[in-house]
This record gives structure tokens, C-alpha cells and sequence, in this order.
């Protein structure tokens, strides 16, 4: 297995950060299903609790990801020709962007708490102790809804390998995942 993409299977680097971000956004939206399931239990103050750090590693992983894609886009396997293609990039795009702006929301949310910002147990930033309502509200008021958003564009693109694996066995999937 090479490092790198080569045209026709993406390479280890590639395949080791989709399937570790697949693992930590199984991992927040199992904790946020729970929540709201159980409500508050000591089982939902310990998903829930690891939320803003796993978010903010996913964030970080989201940008590694962006700048090892970028260095290797010509060696990516391509999209296929037509409406396929074009929605299967659509779709790509529409899954980096959720996944760049609902923690990217989150975080300026933090940062406006006024509260350190921490990631597992680190100070990053201090807190201030003054609450910027105007970095707050965005994220009150979208953070969650399209964390829901892009968890559907996620279901989407889990039908969209099982069909081309299974319905179109078209050998699509085997860059990712393999036989």
C-alpha cells in the first residue's frame, strides 16, 4: 500500500483519515443520540463531555485532510463522467463544507463564551470572562441543526457506497475501501 494517492486507489494517509474521522463522527453523533435518548445520566455526561475535544481533533483532522488532498488531487481517482460524477462531487463538497463549518461554529461560539478554550485538559486560550453575544449566536442558532444536516449528507453518502458496491458493482468503492 502506497502513502500516496495513486489514480486509482487513494493511498494509506488518505484512507487512515477518512476512516478515523468516520470513527470519532460515529462517536459524537452516538453521544448526542444518547442525550438525547437518556437524557442526563452519567453515561451521557461522559459522551457529551468529550464533545468539544473530539470536535476540535475533527476539526484539526478536517484541515490535515484539506492540505493532503490538495497535494495529492491529481492523483486522486476521478469522478465518473455525467450526473454521477458531478454529484458525487457535489456531494463531496457539500460533506467537507458541513464538516468545516459546524465545528468551525462551535468553536468561535467558544471563543465568545468568555471560558478557556481546552482541548483534553490543555489550555489553549484563556478566557476572557466577557461574552461576545455576536460570536455566540451563530452557533446557538445553527451549530446543531446542521450537525443534523450534515449527519444526513453522511447517510447519503453511506447509500451512495452501498449502491455502487452492491447495486452497481462498478469497483467505485474499491479505492476506499478495498475487496
Amino acid at each position: 500500500m502506497r502513502w500516496a494517492d495513486d489514480g486509482f486507489r487513494y493511498g494509506l494517509v488518505t484512507r487512515a483519515l477518512h476512516w478515523l474521522m468516520a470513527g470519532l463522527l460515529v462517536w459524537q453523533f452516538t453521544g448526542m443520540a444518547v442525550k438525547l435518548i437518556v437524557g442526563r445520566a452519567p453515561i451521557t455526561a461522559f459522551w457529551v463531555g468529550t464533545h468539544k475535544d473530539i470536535g476540535l481533533l475533527l476539526l484539526a483532522l478536517l484541515l490535515i485532510r484539506a492540505v493532503w488532498g490538495l497535494a495529492n488531487l491529481k492523483l486522486r481517482p476521478p469522478h465518473q463522467p455525467g450526473f454521477w460524477g458531478l454529484a458525487a462531487l457535489v456531494g463531496h463538497l457539500v460533506l467537507y463544507g458541513l464538516m468545516l463549518v459546524v465545528p468551525s461554529l462551535a468553536l468561535l461560539r467558544q471563543i465568545g463564551s468568555g471560558r478557556a478554550l481546552e482541548f483534553f485538559g490543555l489550555e489553549l486560550m484563556a478566557g476572557q470572562g466577557v461574552k461576545t453575544d455576536w460570536m455566540t449566536a451563530p452557533a446557538n442558532a445553527a451549530h446543531g441543526l446542521l450537525a443534523w444536516v450534515l449527519l444526513a449528507a453522511i447517510a447519503g453518502h453511506i447509500l451512495m457506497v452501498l449502491v455502487h458496491r452492491f447495486v452497481w458493482k462498478d469497483g467505485v468503492t474499491d479505492g476506499m475501501i478495498g475487496r
